[in-house]
């Protein structure tokens, strides 16, 4: 579990975050959404631990301050924005890299072992041994989800996972992200600019607006005509299709003035 309380961070004079409080649970999907530049991927990265702000970080009910960096491993994967490899690795060892903390200097028959759960998990054993330049975005996005897995977390930390991917990609990574968030019970946070694909997989859906909470609650509640017009400055239309699920239709830019 997370528990965020009154959190505020800013690069030197700037502030970025101001008394932000949430909360993401085990078994759900809670997905972080706002304008863009406005402090989601800082406030990942603030639960992570790479950055300090002033406020206060519960993991699973103890301080973040409590956790050494190696201990805060264990608990949380995070997966970044930015996924570049430059190095001619196969798609085997970019996987057992993700061990990295755990990794002696002699990699053991369960470290290879668990490399190989993952990899059969999500579908990729074809590609263990080619290199990860050779694989499509979507390929390399799912192996670098495998990454994040192979550690075993009980927290899965996403910024953007499915962002340049197509839209196949986007629902099979969604799929298989909330097929082990529920099955494990992991407490997935990630930031989402598809927000389509938030009505769908959220669970909760955390809005922040001018660096703080603007409003929390399921996709139904949060993700309203109105909240567009206020978060993304967008006219929209909320549909529903034949099987239930919520579309949001982008109608035309709110030209209205309003303070930044």
């Amino acid at each position: 579990m997370i528990e965020v309380s009154n959190l505020s961070f800013g690069y030197k004079e700037i502030k970025v975050l101001e008394q932000m409080s949430m909360t993401a649970c085990p078994g759900r999907i809670t997905a972080i959404i706002g304008a863009n530049g406005i402090g989601k991927s800082t406030l990942l990265k603030n639960i992570c631990g790479l950055y300090k702000g002033n406020g206060r970080i519960r993991i699973n009910g103890k301080p973040i301050g409590g956790y050494s960096r190696k201990e805060l491993a264990r608990h949380i994967s995070y997966l970044s924005q930015d996924n570049a490899v430059n190095a001619m690795l196969t798609v085997f060892e970019v996987v057992l890299l993700g061990l990295v903390h755990g990794l002696s200097y002699h990699v053991s028959d369960s470290n290879l072992e668990a490399v190989e759960e993952v990899l059969a998990r999500l579908n990729l054993k074809q590609f263990a041994s080619r290199n990860i330049g050779e694989l499509s975005g979507g390929q390399r996005q799912l192996v670098f989800i495998a990454q994040a897995l192979i550690r075993k977390p009980k927290i899965l930390i996403l910024d953007e996972p499915t962002s340049n991917l197509d839209l196949y990609y986007q629902f099979q990574i969604m799929n298989i992200i909330k097929e082990l968030t529920v099955s494990e019970n992991f407490t997935t946070l990630l930031t989402l600019h598809q927000l389509n694909l938030v009505k769908r997989f959220a669970d909760e859906v955390v809005v922040i607006h001018r660096g703080g909470l603007y409003g929390t609650g399921s996709p139904n509640d949060i993700l309203t005509e109105k909240t567009f017009r206020d978060v993304y400055r967008m006219n929209t239309e909320i549909l529903t299709g034949s099987n239930g699920t919520g579309y949001i239709i982008p109608v035309s830019q709110c030209h209205e003035k309003q303070a930044f």
